[in-house]
């Protein structure tokens, strides 16, 4: 027992930064929803697991909880429930994630990610499993021990750090599919000729 305690205590710091940048997550995603509804509604549609019928109630509903456990994240005295509703909410969209991707779906994924929606991937799980992890680190009691100056600097730093990954890897998987769309395009536009000459030229030695 004693050991699952010291698991599940962290320094203060730390659970600052994650749950802080969750939030900033959790609450950038809802709005970004709630702002369009009907994009965020035909995302789901894509995914192709719920029924048409129910699109418009599941969509508020993942808006509203986004929000709601965003804001639990800043609330001070929250504990570790908001991070264990993120650490639920973000499981449940990478399994969602999976189950289509292995039934040939690759649509958008709804995310409204800094550079735009991306589309699904297993590249997009394995961030999702990262963040899914930072989520179940962040459910830790953060120690008992006063904060001091440097502690609010590293915080700031830190969660900057987080915030730049974040976008940087958002970034990187919407230019892969732009790429692989821009390939795919010339591909289908090329003359056929040119095509089977290009592969000629390269089986040649």
């Amino acid at each position: 027992m004693t050991a699952v305690m010291a698991w599940m205590t962290l320094d203060p710091v730390p659970v600052l930064i994650l749950r802080s940048g969750l939030a900033l997550l959790l609450l950038f995603a809802g709005l970004h929803k709630l702002r369009d509804r009907a994009g965020f509604r035909s995302a789901l549609a894509g995914y192709d697991l719920v029924p048409r019928a129910g699109l418009r109630a599941m969509a508020v509903v993942l808006i509203g909880v986004e929000l709601v456990v965003g804001a639990g994240l800043l609330w001070p005295g929250s504990g570790p429930a908001p991070a264990a509703g993120a650490t639920i909410l973000l499981g449940s969209y990478t399994a969602a994630i999976a189950a289509a991707l292995l039934r040939g779906r690759r649509v958008d994924c709804g995310c409204g990610g800094p550079a735009g929606g991306a589309r699904l991937s297993w590249a997009l799980v394995g961030r999702n499993a990262v963040l899914l992890a930072g989520a179940l680190a962040a459910t830790a009691a953060p120690g008992d021990r006063p904060l001091l100056w440097l502690d609010g600097v590293t915080v700031c730093l830190g969660l900057a750090t987080l915030v730049f990954t974040y976008v940087a890897a958002d970034t990187a998987l919407a230019n892969a599919d732009r790429l692989r769309a821009l390939g795919a395009a010339a591909v289908n536009d090329a003359p056929t000729g040119a095509v089977e000459s290009e592969e000629l030229s390269w089986s040649t030695p």
